[in-house]
C-alpha cells in the first residue's frame, strides 16, 4: 500500500508547477493566426494568450507565444523544403522572409504572411463552386466551408460578398457527388480493372410538382458504357456509348439515380475513339449530339469574340468576306440547339453550306413560324 501512495507522490511533485495542454497550444495558435489574421490584420501577443485562455482553456504567457511561433515557421519551412528543423533555422536566421508567421512592426502585431496559395486562388476555387449547377446547395456551401478554412475570417467574408453573384439554379439531387465516383470506378483501369457498363435511373421535372423530379421511362433504367465525364455551362455530363441506338449520348449526371456497375464489359470503344474529346463541347451544342457536318457560317465582326469562345481557333478556318462580315469553317453535330443557337444572333448570322443544313435550318423556322400562325 505505501508503494502506492509514493508512486503518487511521485506523480503530483512531476506535474507541478506544470501548466495544462501546453504540447497542443503551438498547433493552437497556428490555427488561430491561420483564421484570424492575414497581411491586413495583425493580432498582439497578449490577445494571443486571452484567446488561449478563454477558447481552449490553455494557460499562455508572452514569451511562450514568441517561442511558439518561431518554432512554428521552422517546422512549416523544413515540412514545405523536406529539410531538418536545424537547417530550417539556418536558413530563416540568413532570410528572415521565409517566415510563415511575422511581427508587423507598423501594425505591431503578428499576422500569416506565406501560405501555399494565394488568396485569389481561393475566391477562383469559391466562383466556380458557385456556378456549378450540378451541386446542390448543402453541398457547394460545405465545399466552400472546407475552402474559406484555408484564408482568414476577413478574406472568408470577402470572398462570400463578392463570390454570390446571382441566384444560380442549384440540382436537388443530393447524390451527385456518389454518382461521380461510381461512373470514375466503372471506367477505371487500376488495377487490371476492366472498364464496365453501368445503369441508373433518367429524372426529369414535372409540371405538377417542381420541387421534386420524377423517373423518366416510368422508372426503367438505362444501360450505357461510360466513357468521359465532361463540364459544359456550369453541368457535369456523362459521354457514354448507347448500346439501343449504337451511338454516344450525354446524360446530365445530376439527373442520374441509384448508379449501379454491372461487372459487363463495356461497348462502344470504336466509336468513343472516332471522336476528338478536347473539341467535342465545341461542335455539340447544350450537349445535344446530332449528325456531324462540315459547316460554313457568315457572322457580322462584332460577332467575332462570342464565335471564338464557342469554336475556339484551333481547327478552325476563319475567313475575311468583307470588311463588315466574317465567315468560319467548323465541324459541328446538327440539333435543334444549333439551329437555336444561330436563331438567337438573329440576321447578324447566316448559315452559307452545305445546302442539307441550310435546308433543315430553314424547316426548323418553318415549325417555329407554324406555331404562331396555327
Amino acid at each position: 500500500m505505501r508503494k502506492e501512495f509514493d508512486e503518487e507522490d511521485e506523480l503530483k511533485k512531476s506535474t507541478r508547477g506544470k501548466k495544462n495542454n501546453q504540447k497542443m497550444k503551438p498547433f493552437l495558435v497556428y490555427q488561430y493566426l491561420m483564421r484570424h489574421t492575414d497581411e491586413n490584420h495583425v493580432i498582439r501577443a497578449d490577445d494571443i494568450c486571452l484567446a488561449m485562455a478563454e477558447t481552449y482553456g490553455i494557460d499562455a504567457e508572452r514569451r511562450g507565444i514568441y517561442r511558439d511561433i518561431d518554432e512554428i515557421n521552422k517546422a512549416i519551412l523544413a515540412f514545405e523544403e523536406g529539410i531538418s528543423i536545424k537547417e530550417a533555422a539556418e536558413w530563416i536566421e540568413d532570410d528572415e522572409s521565409l517566415k510563415n508567421i511575422i511581427f508587423d512592426k507598423h501594425q505591431k502585431g503578428f499576422c500569416m504572411q506565406q501560405r501555399h496559395y494565394d488568396y485569389t486562388d481561393i475566391q477562383l476555387l469559391v466562383e466556380s463552386i458557385y456556378a456549378s449547377k450540378y451541386l446542390s446547395e448543402p453541398q457547394a456551401e460545405r465545399l466552400i466551408k472546407i475552402l474559406c478554412e484555408f484564408v482568414s475570417e476577413f478574406q472568408e467574408k470577402k470572398i462570400r460578398h463578392n463570390a454570390i453573384l446571382t441566384d444560380r439554379v442549384k440540382t436537388n439531387n443530393s447524390g451527385v457527388l456518389n454518382n461521380i465516383e461510381k461512373i470514375d470506378a466503372a471506367m477505371s483501369m487500376e488495377d487490371k480493372h476492366t472498364p464496365e457498363k453501368i445503369s441508373f435511373k433518367y429524372l426529369k421535372y414535372s409540371i405538377s410538382n417542381l420541387n421534386q423530379q420524377v423517373e423518366r421511362r416510368h422508372g426503367s433504367r438505362y444501360e450505357v458504357s461510360p466513357y468521359a465525364l465532361l463540364i459544359n455551362d456550369g453541368n457535369y455530363y456523362l459521354l457514354a456509348y448507347n448500346d439501343y441506338v449504337k451511338d454516344l449520348r450525354t446524360y446530365r449526371v445530376d439527373r442520374m439515380k441509384d448508379v449501379k456497375l454491372l461487372g459487363v464489359e463495356r461497348e462502344g470503344k470504336e466509336v468513343f475513339n472516332k471522336i476528338n474529346l478536347k473539341n467535342y463541347t465545341q461542335r455539340v451544342f447544350s450537349m445535344f449530339g446530332g449528325e456531324q457536318q462540315v459547316i460554313t457560317i457568315q457572322f457580322i465582326n462584332p460577332l467575332l469574340d462570342a464565335v471564338v469562345d464557342r469554336f475556339g481557333k484551333k481547327g478552325i478556318l476563319y475567313n475575311v468576306i468583307d470588311d463588315k462580315h466574317f465567315s468560319i469553317t467548323a465541324p459541328v453535330e446538327i440539333s435543334d440547339q444549333f439551329y437555336g443557337w444561330v436563331l438567337g444572333f438573329g440576321n447578324k448570322v447566316k448559315i452559307l453550306k452545305p445546302q442539307k443544313v441550310v435546308e433543315g435550318f430553314t424547316e426548323y423556322l418553318n415549325k417555329i413560324r407554324n406555331i404562331y400562325e396555327s
